[in-house]
């Protein structure tokens, strides 16, 4: 068998435990077969691409590669090893940038290499050259999107600049202008292959990205990590066609796919338009300040918390960002037990974009140990909170924010939340009363039937163990 056979076949394997690997990770019982089948697929994918180039290049080439891929899984590894939950979501963002800033490099390459004036190639005939300019241009302008929007995620996902909205005059025609400037600079460019024009499209490209983040709130960032995501997809699949990798065509193309996908799961769920969302919050101007809240609420001490916790019947829980920050998914877990052994019903609610990325709280909850079974979606457990004894709400803010069906300029208005304040009573863990990720006041925390108690949730969760 030939080389080139022999990478294909290692290809279509290694495409196959990719599409396995999706599979594995849309269920938590599978979550971690996925895992290894797609940690499989790229080793297959690696040792074949490696094995191919080797071929043509010189010892040196290939000593270099492998220094390159070896200091690379070493940082890997030291940053998947020291990396908390908490900072998982930035870790993701900064990741796609790094996608994004390959598919510019392969596409600044491949500009040098064939189309760049006195440039000597043999690689692509004549009369494809300007399919090959095409590619080129879409590779970088994708790629310089999904660079410069990671890194804006980047940074507000771990508070280095503010969460809220850019709100620029005129901002949805400035997306649009850029768009119209793209097309045009890649008809130049295809027409007439040229420095300036790639150049052009470059700098297009890393300003239209940052402020397409910069114009999405922090209530929607959950969003924006898929959808970057998918935006590494297509720019990994356009510097597969630049470099006639039919696998990483294949790659790009399952996650720019299921990341879009997944995106348009979680605009649904919070009663967003996709295209809202994708186009850096276009059609969103009037969403920008909530209405005032007034009230004064009541506060509650672990003791007397653990007293409504052994007279309750049912008890739902719902996470948030918080509870991943105080670390205190391992006492949840074991308040979760305890209240099961004493005959209490005990079931979770999570909110699709609870947390800073899709199922943050889930793998939390996992890593806790705690049964899949009572780990339910907000639509599962939403009607039964009205015949809920007690829900304990553990750092979540915005998921559990009344206005967003009483307020209709809140930013989060219309966004399906958890309606907890419909049970019997309702006991917030909070550290202060300060505003949720989105910036948004909760009227919840005034309600007559809802209690605060302050303080590090992990702290008072075992404070209500001891009690119990």
């Amino acid at each position: 068998m030939s080389a080139v056979s022999a990478a294909a076949a290692a290809y279509i394997v290694a495409g196959l435990l990719f599409v396995l690997s999706l599979a594995g990770l849309s269920r938590h019982e599978t979550a971690r077969s996925g895992n290894t089948y797609g940690i499989a697929g790229m080793a297959i994918a690696l040792v074949a691409t490696i094995g191919l180039a080797a071929r043509d290049l010189d010892a040196t080439a290939v000593v270099l590669i492998v220094v390159a891929m070896v200091l690379g899984a070493g940082i890997g590894l030291w940053r998947a090893a020291r990396v908390e939950m908490t900072g998982m979501p930035e870790l993701i963002a900064i990741l796609h940038s790094f996608v994004g800033l390959a598919a510019v490099l392969v596409g600044w390459n491949g500009y040098l290499s064939v189309e760049r004036e006195g440039a000597e190639q043999t690689e692509v005939p004549a009369e494809l050259l300007g399919i090959h300019s095409a590619e080129v241009a879409i590779g970088v302008f994708i790629g310089a999107v999904t660079f410069t929007g990671s890194i804006v995620a980047f940074l507000k996902l771990s508070a280095r600049i503010k969460s809220n909205p850019l709100m620029l005059p005129g901002h949805n025609w400035l997306n649009l202008g850029a768009l119209v400037a793209f097309v045009a600079l890649t008809v130049w460019f295809v027409a007439s292959p040229a420095l300036g024009a790639l150049a052009a499209v470059t700098v297009l490209a890393l300003a239209l990205g940052w402020h397409l983040v910069a114009s999405i709130g922090g209530g929607d960032m959950p969003v924006v990590v898929s959808m970057l995501n998918s935006y590494s997809g297509w720019a990994a699949a356009a510097s597969g066609f630049l470099l006639d990798n039919n696998l990483l065509i294949i790659t790009g193309a399952l996650v720019g796919s299921s990341g879009a996908y997944l995106s348009y799961i979680m605009c649904a769920a919070m009663n967003r338009s996709f295209l809202s969302v994708i186009a850096g919050g276009f059609g969103n101007e009037g969403s920008t300040a909530a209405a005032g809240v007034d009230g004064e609420h009541t506060e509650i001490t672990a003791e007397e918390t653990a007293e409504l916790l052994r007279g309750a019947k049912s008890v739902v829980i719902t996470p948030g960002y918080g509870m991943a920050v105080a670390h205190a998914q391992g006492p949840v877990a074991d308040l979760t037990r305890k209240l099961t052994e004493a005959g209490v019903e005990v079931r979770f609610g999570i909110h699709p974009v609870a947390g800073r990325l899709p199922g943050h709280m889930n793998v939390l909850l996992a890593e806790a140990k705690v049964p899949y079974d009572v780990v339910l979606e907000m639509d599962e457990i939403n009607d039964d909170l009205a015949g809920t004894s007690v829900v304990l709400v553990i750092g979540a803010n915005d998921t559990v924010n009344p206005a967003a069906m009483d307020d209709p300029g809140s930013p989060i208005a219309g966004m399906p939340v958890l309606r907890v304040w419909e049970a019997e009573h309702v006991v917030v863990f909070k550290r202060s009363m300060n505003t949720g990720y989105a910036g948004v006041q909760n009227p919840l925390f005034f309600r007559e039937n809802t209690r605060m108690l302050f303080g590090d949730a992990r702290e008072r969760v075992e404070d209500i163990l001891r009690a119990l």
